[in-house]
Formats: structure tokens, sequence, C-alpha cells
């Protein structure tokens, strides 16, 4: 077993769902409301992890949507109070891990969620007093399970970032076995997430040479696994490293990200149908082109060495290169094909600029150069 203190506790292993009845008892749980959907209760992972708690006094709250809402939150909140609760478990993928950060702040902070996002100046006002998490992945994309931060959608229709290293998990659970038959689209729709937060972090600006190197082997496992494990959902090895890349570009991207990110957080407020890793996956090529006239990127020749961990001839193959892995994986080739037409196009770049991920960019962009972006993505 691979014990890793990074941010938090994690434990890496094949199995490791049997720990998290010890996990409670180290962090001082006694009480967990369980934060998962109604997919992961279909799947038969809930009842995984309400076999491992044994006898414990455990509530479920099994209504997050595809992207967390502050009324998903709410709700929770309203069942974690009936349950009498002292603790979370988040068991899914990074939208129940962050509607649990939701109720970990709204559980114990007054006012609307707003209040708290990192563009409203939240940050400061979260406190020690959430409510304590643990986090259980059951797919491999967000990272969530080791990230101080949260996505949700406020009441106002923003999808806003909520960020404080308070509402870091306090253990982290890391079950490939957890991930085995995941739906092939579904896994390559996170994984590409997973990409995405590796690349993004290994082009922005910011000095700190451990996360890119954590962020560099996490995009090579991530290049190397990601087609085999959405091909063969059994591939234990696949999943594996699927995980552990997943895992790793939210340890790295405390570092900061950039326009993908606010393209894509913007993109999914305006239309919550929208999945994350997809859009992702559909901005990669466009602001790695944007990024390529950084002169950070120039300096440090950060698109040569991602091109080498994904054994590419070179820098200029790395852009094309996602389009024909994200065709092989069968997911969307442009944003026409999800629905999105240029009227919408002002009111995502109005997002985007105000979004948290815009001025980690490596280049700062405008609102022409959104346009384009969003442009040459359809």
């Amino acid at each position: 077993m691979a014990l890793i203190q990074y941010l938090t506790q994690i434990q890496f292993e094949f199995g490791a769902i049997r720990l998290l009845a010890s996990e409670c008892a180290r962090i001082g749980i006694d009480r967990p409301m369980i934060v998962t959907d109604a997919g992961v209760r279909a799947a038969g992972v809930l009842q995984k992890a309400l076999d491992a708690l044994g006898d414990m006094a455990v509530t479920v709250f099994d209504g997050t949507p595809s992207n967390p809402t502050e009324a998903s939150v709410r709700a929770a909140v309203e069942a974690y109070r009936h349950g009498r609760c002292d603790g979370l478990i988040a068991v899914g993928g990074g939208s129940a891990i962050d509607c649990a950060k939701g109720v970990a702040i709204a559980a114990t902070h007054e006012g609307p969620l707003k209040t708290y996002a990192t563009i409203e100046g939240g940050s400061p006002k979260i406190t020690e007093n959430v409510v304590p998490l643990i986090a259980v992945p059951t797919t491999s994309g967000t990272g969530s399970e080791v990230a101080r931060g949260a996505i949700i959608i406020v009441d106002d229709h923003r999808k806003l970032g909520f960020h404080s290293w308070f509402i870091m998990p306090k253990a982290a659970i890391c079950d490939p076995e957890l991930t085995l038959g995941l739906p092939p689209k579904l896994t390559a729709a996170t994984g590409m997430d997973a990409i995405a937060h590796c690349m993004e972090t290994f082009m922005s600006a910011a000095f700190n040479p451990p996360a890119d190197g954590i962020a560099l082997d996490g995009l090579e496992r991530a290049w190397g696994h990601i087609e085999r494990a959405t091909k063969d959902g059994s591939d234990r090895e696949a999943r594996l490293n699927l995980m552990s890349a997943s895992m790793q570009g939210a340890m790295a991207f405390q570092k900061g990200l950039g326009c993908v990110h606010s393209l894509s957080h913007s993109l999914g407020g305006v239309d919550p149908r929208l999945h994350h890793g997809t859009l992702n996956a559909l901005f990669l090529p466009a602001v790695i082109r944007f990024n390529a006239g950084a002169e950070s990127v120039q300096k440090d020749r950060r698109l040569e060495r991602m091109a080498r961990a994904m054994n590419l001839d070179s820098a200029g193959d790395v852009g094309e290169a996602i389009r024909d892995m994200a065709a092989r994986l069968g997911l969307p080739g442009g944003l026409a094909e999800v629905g999105v037409t240029p009227a919408i196009f002002e009111q995502v770049i109005d997002g985007a600029m105000a979004d948290h991920c815009h001025k980690t960019n490596p280049r700062l962009a405008t609102r022409d150069d959104y346009w384009q972006m969003l442009e040459s993505s359809l």
C-alpha cells in the first residue's frame, strides 16, 4: 500500500474502501452523512461504502446533480441536520465531492453560498468550523479528493469556485476498484478532465517545480492509459494509472489553471447539461495554441516537454493529438455537436473574464482572444 502524505492523507490501493470506518475513527466522525448520487447507488458502489462502515449510524443523501447546485447543497444540509450528523463522506465523482464541500461550508456558515465564493472575496470567510469530510472518488477526473476547491452553481446561475484549505478533505480513499466498469464515455470525459488539469497546471507561469513534476508525470500516466481504460473497463493497470493521474492533477493545480477552465466553468454555468471534462477536451487545442505565444511557455519549453510525456514528435503536434484522442474516445468533435452556438459567446466570455482561473493562465486573454478560442472550438 502507498500511504501518501501530501496535502491530506491518501489511502491508495485496490480495495482501500475497507478502510472507511477506520478513517472515520481517526478523524472523529461517529455519525456520517454520505453525499452521493443516484448513479453511484444504482451501480452498487454506495453499498460498498455502507458495508465498509458496518453498524455506524449513517445518513445518505443521493440527490447530487451532474453539476452541483446551491439548491442541492441546501437539501443536503437539511438531511445532515435531520440525521444529527457530525461528518461527511463524499462517494462519487467530482460533483458529489464538490457538493459535499458546499455542505461542509453551508452547514456551519450563515448566509447564501455565494458569500464564500472566491471571486466574491469569500475565501477568508470560510473558517475552521467547516464539517470534516472524507472523499471517496468513483471516477478519475477532477481530483477533488485532494483539492482545496469546489465548483458549484449558485442561485444566480453562476458557476463559482470556492477555495479554502479548511475544505480540503481530511482523508482521501482512492480505490481504483470502484472505477472498474465505469461507462466508456464517462471514463473518457473524466479522463480528459485529468489531462486538462495536468496540462494547464504545467503551462501556468507560477513558480512551483514540485507541482510541475507531479503534473508532467500525471500527464504521462493519463495519456498512456486513458484509451485502454475507456475501451476495457476491467483493465486494472489502466484504471490505477488513470486514478493516480486524476489525483496528481489536483495535487498540482494548486499552482493555478487557465483559460480552458475559465471557459468550461462559464459555459457549464450557462448550460449545466454539459459535462465539464468534455468541455475541457474541446477547449484544450485552442488554448494551447494561444498559450504557445506566452513568454514563460516558450522560455521553459513547456509544450516540448508535454509532447515528450505524450510520446509525440514535436510541440506542434500536441493540439492535434488531443483532437485525435478525443475522436478515438468517442467524445464530441466541437462545441456545435453539444448544442453550443455563437449566440451565447458573449455571456460565456463575461463569465470567463470573471472566473478565478482567468488570471493564472500564462498569457492574459482579452475578450477578443476568448471569442477566437470559442470560435475555433466550434
